[in-house]
C-alpha cells in the first residue's frame, strides 16, 4: 500500500462560460504530464465554466465531461478532482465536484457542494448537497470541498476515531478576500491534523471579479508544502504527502483524542 501520494495542482485562468475552450486547454496541461508520477490531480471550481450559472455543457453534452476526466485519469494513472455545474438525475442544478480514479482504482464518485455562496446568489440557481463525502484512495482518505465550504468548521470537524487523512478545497476565490482563503486553508490543517490542498482559479471571470490565485498545499501542521503566491497568473503546484509522517505526527500531538465528540454527519466513505 503506498504511504505518500504524489499531488498536482492547476491553478488556471478559465474561459468564461466556454466548456470546451476549457477542456482543450486543459488537454495541454495535462499532456505534459503524461511523464510525471502522479496520484491526484487537483483542478479549480466549475473549472469547465467559470463560477457562473445556469449549467452549460460542452459539445458532447453533460457526460462528455466526466467522460474526459475519465480518460485523463486512465492516461495519467491518477485521480482527477474538480468542479462543474451540473443537473443531476431530477433535473437540479448542482456545483459537483467529481473524484474520478483510473478505472483500474475504482469508478467516479461525487460531491454535491454543502454551502451555496449567498452573497453572489449561488443558493437561488443551484440546490445544495446534504451529504460530506470522504473517499479512500491509495492508502489516503481524502475528503472532498468546494470554495465557500471552506468558512464553515463544524461540517468538515475530523473525527477523532476515523479521521481522513487530506481535505480538498477546489475554488473560484475572489482576490478581495484572499487572506480569508489563506489563513483558513491553514487553519483547517490545523485543527484537523490533516493535509489540505487548495486549488484556486486565476485571472478575471466574465463578471469582472479577479482572483489573485493564492493556491497552496499545508501539511497536518498548517506549514505550506506548496504556494503559488498572489500574482493572479497560472500556476502548477506539486507536493508529496507522506502517511507516515502524519500518523507519526498526530500520535507526538493527538489533539483529535481530546477533540469535541460530535462525528460528522450525513458522511458518505467511499473505498
Amino acid at each position: 500500500m503506498p504511504t505518500e501520494l504524489h499531488i498536482l495542482g492547476l491553478q488556471s485562468d478559465l474561459h468564461w462560460r466556454d466548456p470546451d475552450a476549457n477542456l482543450a486547454h486543459f488537454d495541454g496541461l495535462l499532456g505534459a504530464q503524461l511523464d510525471s508520477p502522479l496520484d491526484v490531480v487537483v483542478l479549480p471550481e466549475m473549472f469547465t465554466t467559470g463560477f457562473s450559472w445556469p449549467p452549460m455543457d460542452p459539445e458532447g453534452g453533460q457526460g462528455a465531461v466526466l467522460t474526459w476526466m475519465q480518460n485523463w485519469a486512465n492516461q495519467l494513472d491518477a485521480a482527477l478532482i474538480g468542479s462543474v455545474a451540473c443537473l443531476d438525475d431530477q433535473g437540479h442544478a448542482r456545483n459537483r465536484c467529481w473524484f474520478v480514479p483510473p478505472a483500474a482504482s475504482g469508478t467516479p464518485v461525487h460531491y454535491d457542494k454543502r454551502h451555496l455562496f449567498s452573497l453572489a446568489g449561488e443558493h437561488h440557481h443551484f440546490t445544495a448537497g446534504d451529504d460530506r463525502v470522504e473517499i479512500q484512495f491509495r492508502g489516503f482518505r481524502i475528503l472532498l470541498q468546494i470554495c465557500y465550504d471552506l468558512r464553515f468548521p463544524v461540517f468538515v470537524r475530523n473525527d477523532r476515531k476515523d479521521p481522513y487523512d487530506m481535505a480538498v478545497y477546489v475554488a473560484n476565490w475572489p482576490e478581495t478576500r484572499s487572506n480569508a482563503w489563506r489563513t483558513l486553508l491553514q487553519a483547517r490543517a490545523i485543527e484537523n491534523q490533516c493535509y489540505v490542498v487548495g486549488i484556486n482559479r486565476s485571472g478575471t471571470d466574465g463578471n469582472g471579479h479577479r482572483y489573485a490565485g493564492d493556491s497552496l498545499m499545508a501539511d497536518f501542521g498548517g506549514a505550506l508544502l506548496a504556494d503559488a503566491g498572489s500574482s493572479g497568473q497560472p500556476a502548477s503546484l506539486r507536493a508529496a504527502m507522506s502517511r507516515e509522517d502524519l500518523v507519526a505526527f498526530r500520535k507526538k500531538l493527538p489533539f483529535l483524542l481530546d477533540a469535541d465528540h460530535q462525528g460528522p454527519t450525513g458522511l458518505k466513505s467511499h473505498s
